[in-house]
């Protein structure tokens, strides 16, 4: 099995796992872990962001509390810095360990990353682990299209079931970028699908309800088998491009939604 140790940086800093997100004991029989990759930067050499760790808490809770049932266990990952940092992709070093640290912490239980942004692009690159079930990228920051470099890979996302959702007006991250990855992404691996948030931006704000809604539905039908709304099961089964822009409707989450 492939190792996940680091040696951490220069001056002494490693990932961590704090604890767990949302409930005020420890889980008594942990049944699967949501793992919370916050935004980074491309390249920076700075600590990791403490508002970019307070902006993926909201997300660690509300998962936690749909998931209590069947015992999910939702934890921000804390990175050593906040840069991907090229080649050497740190952000995705730190994703890959944390899963390795569930897995100690919690035993051979499924792993669900959720990476938002920079940290999207974590979760995507670290999918590869076999603990890993699933992959949530929220406005997934991705590189432009390099005739002289690598594509992003996909191979890592056979057998997991990947979903990415994206704001139609991020300026910060292309929406195109990850409609792109997502139709290479869906040739390797059908379980995969695309949600598009019309009007809103990088941090998912307007409509932040309905993408907390559609996140625990995925999360936890992939994770526990738990039936999920007609909207999910549709876009994972279209065709491109029909499933890979599957619009995500005000409202979505609600009780007359559900089957």
């Amino acid at each position: 099995m492939a190792q996940y140790a680091l040696v951490g940086t220069a001056d002494g800093r490693r990932p961590r796992l704090g604890r767990p997100v949302g409930v005020s004991r420890s889980v008594a029989a942990v049944g699967g872990v949501a793992l919370l990759l916050p935004d980074g930067d491309p390249v920076s050499g700075r600590r990791a962001s403490a508002r970019a760790h307070a902006a993926a808490l909201p997300m660690g809770r509300e998962l936690a509390r749909a998931g209590r049932s069947e015992g999910l266990v939702a934890q921000v990952v804390r990175y050593r810095g906040r840069g991907w940092n090229g080649t050497d992709a740190e952000l995705a070093a730190d994703a890959s360990w944390a899963v390795a640290e569930a897995v100690r912490r919690y035993g051979d239980v499924p792993v669900c990353l959720i990476g938002h942004g920079m940290g999207a692009r974590a979760a995507l690159r670290a999918a590869g682990h076999p603990a890993v079930g699933a992959v949530l990228a929220l406005a997934p920051w991705l590189p432009e299209d390099d005739m002289a470099a690598e594509p992003e890979p996909v191979r890592q996302l056979v057998g997991r079931r990947v979903l990415i959702v994206h704001g139609t007006n991020d300026a910060r991250t292309d929406p195109e970028l990850s409609f792109r990855f997502a139709a290479r992404a869906k040739k390797a691996n059908r379980e995969t699908c695309r949600f598009e948030v019309h009007t809103d931006g990088h941090g998912l704000r307007q409509y932040a309800d309905e993408v907390r809604a559609l996140a625990a539905d995925f999360v936890l039908g992939a994770l526990f088998a738990r039936p999920v709304t007609r909207p999910l099961t549709d876009a994972m089964a279209a065709p491109p491009p029909i499933g890979l822009r599957m619009p995500l409707a005000a409202g979505f989450g609600t009780g007359a939604r559900r089957r």
